[in-house]
């Protein structure tokens, strides 16, 4: 700042500071500007001319040099954002480059079981597309730059027939070839092609909006309950939470752990599910591995014997053969005889982690509540800010909790088992018929099964069960192929006992009509048809139309609906409406497969977890943990490092009795953690890596061809939406959306 002196001789200093931020700290300057004086601040109605000529240049020179340098500042920041704009847009370019060159596409991905015949052939009925409407589109750039450019108003018969009345009235007319053909072409759009595809727009607009207004009446009804404060409310003195064992309300409980191959986890879903807070001779835990390696068996069966010598109730069950999956795995652990001796069966993945109050925050329900089936937890995602894969999935998921099933619950008594952080009552899973493999979504079946018989279910929003998302866009979209042709399968098979069951007849409408038909079918089929085939069909038949408010208005409400529930996903509401759009080609394929009984209908893939959430959860169970739980672990660490087993028994559970085991070795766990970490470095460079999906990608060139269509009949909420859409489909395609391997 420029000084200036006062009457009485002080330095004052007058203005604002200004703290420049630089973007390279290492080249800097520093420069003085003049404060402003009291010239700067005339008023527009004084009179400038009075100044002297002197005074009035210095004022002029004086605010341009402040001017200038504004300038200069606002440049070099300009210059800062394109610096590192081209700097991501190069180590993007970077990215598609090498993934290009390795040339690993879906079609290469030997982990699907899927019939190869099977998955191309909706591959090939994308590309017939592709490649249409690149014909197309060169052939109307030609017809454009010949003067064929039509407005909304001139697509009329009348204005055709017109040319060919004038071609036919004046014979020495000549007409060239290319307008003959462009404009049989025009007649053919109008009168054979525009009409059924206006149709199938027409049929799939309403479908939109009924699945819109159903969206809407979920959201209202979230809000009558917020509103009212409506919660399930457990019988009082259900559960005296400061009694001993001895007193309040402790039914057997059994717990199990479904695990296959799932090394990275088993570890924090074991610790945790020991660290409940129950009674111990009221409690046993079932670890139910199904795990096909051998290293992975030890680990898991030398964390369940570690645990029993710490005092838990639990025990190992591996099967040789992992037939039926995850269904066949519980059904085989139901039929042990000492299951009978249990009132209640919980369930927890292998990365999942309750909080050790759970059983007491949800078995309470069940007191004086004998047509209470289910009571089902809410999932928390310990991982869901890890890319932005993991927040488009959370947005997803929270309005699932918050909204569908809150409000399922609440009002029908009635929502899909979410197949873990659940507490099943035995005799509700008896009477419904137990587990069956007949679909790869055991968990909504035996909630139809049970909802069927006359089971209640309550779904308790406020109690959460830690888990993680998957971080890759391969695992997510194998998890949602497996999540959309379950229901379809289920639906096929067991139509006919919903026809024929007792339930009112308007349960029957809403598991038929909304449950099923709505929400699992049309949801995928419209999506996928309305805005990724019949919008860029109607940007080269234009006389077929899909209004503004069809693919502006009313998907950006229901993106603002669906992101309500998860209020700090508001900046990715934009992505979100585009990424539910791009995965409609993998749920579509995937309702499709169920539907009709296709290869992959079958496929049944473990969703990869990276363990992200075992560290810090474990520590603060192990500090819960009793002192001489502690020490018990501290004395099987010791033993475990010096490669003998101090004690020549060890203690399993066999029908819920104990059994001694002499002369059991136990096997040195530093060895074999080694062994996996070379074996999954191994296994990294042979398998884990980013890839081409070739769906995605011939979409995305379809819709990119499409919107530069749209640029001729100059429609521009529609070409905003195709190349925003089509970007989408790029990255994805490309897989730059989730984990990046390097």
């Amino acid at each position: 700042m420029a000084p200036s002196f006062t009457w009485w001789g002080k330095e004052t200093h007058r203005g604002t500071p200004v703290v420049v931020k630089m973007e390279n700290p290492n080249n800097w300057s520093m420069v003085e500007l003049e404060g402003p004086s009291e010239d700067d601040f005339l008023l527009p109605n004084d009179d400038v001319s009075s100044m002297s000529p002197y005074k009035r240049e210095k004022v002029r020179n004086k605010n341009a040099k402040q001017l200038t340098w504004v300038l200069l500042l606002k440049a070099h920041k300009a210059a800062g954002c394109l610096t590192s704009i081209a700097s991501a847009l190069f180590s993007l370019a970077s990215v598609v480059r090498r993934r290009v060159a390795a040339g690993r596409t879906d079609s290469t991905d030997n982990s699907s079981t899927e019939n190869p015949a099977v998955k191309n052939r909706f591959y090939t009925c994308i590309k017939i597309f592709l490649w249409l409407s690149v014909i197309l589109l060169g052939f109307e750039i030609a017809a454009y730059f010949k003067g064929w450019y039509f407005s909304a108003t001139d697509l009329q018969l009348q204005y055709l027939y017109s040319l060919d009345f004038h071609t036919f009235a004046n014979p020495l007319a000549v007409q060239s070839v290319f307008d003959w053909f462009y404009s049989k072409w025009v007649l053919i759009r109008v009168e054979y092609l525009a009409p059924p595809l206006q149709f199938l727009a027409n049929g799939c607009i309403v479908l939109f909006l009924i699945q819109s207004v159903d969206r809407l009446v979920l959201c209202l009804g979230c809000l009558w309950v917020k509103m009212k404060k409506i919660k399930p409310i457990a019988k009082e003195g259900a559960m005296d939470l400061e009694s001993g064992d001895g007193s309040g309300y402790y039914p057997m409980v059994l717990v199990q752990i479904p695990m296959c191959n799932e090394k990275e986890v088993y570890q924090q879903s074991i610790g945790a599910v020991c660290c409940l807070e129950w009674p111990k001779s009221r409690l046993l835990i079932q670890v139910l591995d199904d795990s096909d390696d051998p290293i992975t068996q030890t680990l898991i069966n030398e964390e369940v014997r570690k645990w029993q010598k710490e005092g838990a109730n639990i025990v190992y069950r591996h099967r040789v053969n992992r037939e039926g999956y995850k269904a066949g795995n519980l059904k085989s652990a139901m039929n042990c005889s000492y299951v009978k001796d249990y009132e209640f069966v919980t369930i927890f993945d292998a990365d999942f982690q309750p909080m050790p109050d759970f059983l007491k925050r949800t078995v309470p329900y069940f007191k004086d509540n004998e047509d209470i089936g289910l009571v089902q937890a809410r999932w928390s995602f310990v991982n869901k800010d890890e890319n932005l894969l993991t927040r488009l999935q959370h947005v997803n998921l929270a309005f699932h909790f918050e909204v569908e099933q809150q409000v399922n619950g609440i009002f029908l008594n009635f929502f899909g088992f979410n197949g873990t952080a659940g507490v099943w009552r035995i005799k509700a899973l008896e009477e419904s018929g137990g587990w069956l493999e007949r679909t790869t979504v055991e968990d909504m079946d035996i909630a139809v099964r049970a909802h069927l018989h006359g089971w209640k279910f309550i779904f308790l929003n406020d109690v959460e069960c830690q888990c993680e998302l998957p971080e890759s866009y391969e695992a997510y979209r194998k998890q949602q192929h497996r999540w959309h042709s379950g229901p379809m399968q289920l639906f096929r098979v067991c139509l006919p006992a919903i026809i024929k069951s007792k339930i009112s007849i308007w349960k029957k409408g809403n598991l038929i009509f909304l449950f099923f038909l709505l929400r699992k079918l049309i949801l995928p089929f419209y999506s996928f048809t309305l805005f990724c085939i019949i919008l860029p069909m109607t940007m080269f038949i234009p006389e077929a139309t899909l209004p503004s408010w069809v693919v502006s208005y009313v998907p950006a409400t229901m993106s603002f609906l669906n992101i309500l529930p998860s209020p700090k996903s508001f900046p990715f509401i934009v992505p979100y409406l585009l990424f539910e759009n791009t995965m409609s080609v993998t749920k579509f394929n995937a309702m499709v497969s169920g539907l009709f009984q296709l290869g992959s209908a079958y496929e049944w893939v473990v969703t990869k977890k990276s363990g992200r959430s075992s560290e810090g959860d474990l520590a603060s169970l192990a500090e819960e943990k009793p002192k001489h739980q502690r020490v018990a672990s501290e004395e099987w660490t010791a033993t475990k490092k010096s490669g003998h087993s101090s004690e020549g028994d060890l203690t399993l559970l066999v029908d819920g009795k104990p059994k001694h085991q002499r002369g059991v070795s136990v096997p040195d766990l530093e060895e074999l953690r080694e062994e996996i970490k070379e074996k999954e470095k191994k296994a990294s460079r042979k398998k884990k890596h980013n890839r081409i999906y070739t769906k995605e990608l011939a979409l995305a060139f379809l819709l990119l061809t499409a919107s530069l269509r749209s640029l001729l009949s100059a429609q521009g909420i529609h070409f905003y939406f195709l190349l925003f859409q089509g970007i989408s489909f790029l990255l994805v395609g490309l897989d730059l959306i989730g984990e990046q391997v390097d």
